[in-house]
């Protein structure tokens, strides 16, 4: 029952001819109770409404399943994503993501940008170019570097070129091409969860 609402007793009354006696305490305590009702529900169906509005809009909670963005990312860890980020401007090389899966977009992956419309993008050995300029991926530990060669491949306009900082355990556009911006669905802004790693990227 919410706080401030008591709950009145109604005392035992001698039954009148023809009835049950009707007592104007009894009536007034069913309109509170009602009234009460109703405002919980409004108010319930209002918290439904804006937080379907802001995980459609504005930001959306997100799981991680796999270690294919490791180090940067693990394994369940908590995300927020800033799916208004890309409403008022483009993806950027370095910017982590949520995006569908191109092959199947009922599945949802997180990646990092490597390379916008129009750059060219080679890999030589583990190593990756964009522009013919070696990428600054310290976030890459070396065991999690791979060595395999890929391009070189201009990225169509309106398309992206993503990696997973695992390199050699990520599923991405060197398997599956380019992802179209329509595809990207926010901008991985927060990890919330486990709280002792928590941070802003």
């Amino acid at each position: 029952m919410p706080e401030g609402t008591a709950a009145v007793p109604v005392p035992m009354q001698a039954p009148v001819q023809g009835g049950v006696r009707r007592d104007g305490r009894g009536g007034a305590l069913l309109l509170q109770v009602r009234d009460e009702v109703v405002a919980w529900t409004k108010t319930l169906l209002s918290a439904a409404v804006y937080a379907t509005l802001i995980v459609t809009f504005v930001a959306q909670v997100a799981r991680v399943e796999g270690q294919s963005m490791a180090p940067t990312l693990e394994d369940q860890d908590r995300l927020i994503v800033n799916k208004l980020a890309y409403r008022f401007g483009d993806p950027r090389r370095g910017d982590i993501v949520m995006l569908y899966y191109p092959i199947n977009p009922e599945k949802s992956f997180v990646k990092r940008i490597i390379a916008e419309e129009n750059d060219t993008v080679r890999i030589v050995d583990g190593q990756v170019y964009v522009n013919d300029v070696p990428l600054r991926d310290d976030y890459v530990p070396p065991e999690f570097r791979d060595h395999d060669d890929f391009g070189p491949e201009v990225v169509q306009e309106g398309y992206y070129f993503v990696l997973g900082d695992h390199r050699n355990n990520s599923s991405d556009s060197r398997h599956w091409g380019m992802v179209p911006k329509k595809y990207i669905i926010g901008k991985v802004q927060v990890r919330w969860w486990p709280v002792p790693s928590a941070r802003v990227f």
